[in-house]
């Protein structure tokens, strides 16, 4: 157990070490910057977004992030909500 657990943390320490703080998502209505480390320090919980884990997240499309994306900032009163907040080049 001790084992598992040391492991599970270095793995832990090692993804936050060496993930982006600032991600570009391509996209139909115009490109996303995602603001990772912000995230990260904000929420202080990967299993928020990363529901399988560290990582990449699986599914990430735009039905993904319009459900969890928007719906945590609807649902915290903070972040975009409206298209051009998200989306360069969208009035």
């Amino acid at each position: 157990m001790k084992t598992v657990s040391a492991f599970l943390f270095c793995t832990f320490i090692t993804i936050n070490a060496f993930a982006a703080d600032n991600f570009e998502l391509p996209a139909s209505k115009g490109n996303i910057n995602f603001p990772h480390k912000k995230h990260q320090e904000m929420l202080k919980d990967c299993i928020k977004c990363h529901e399988h884990g560290p990582g990449k997240i699986a599914g990430l499309d735009q039905k993904w992030a319009h459900k969890v994306c928007r719906g945590c900032h609807a649902e915290m009163n903070k972040g975009p909500q409206k298209c051009s907040e998200c989306h360069q080049g969208v009035n």
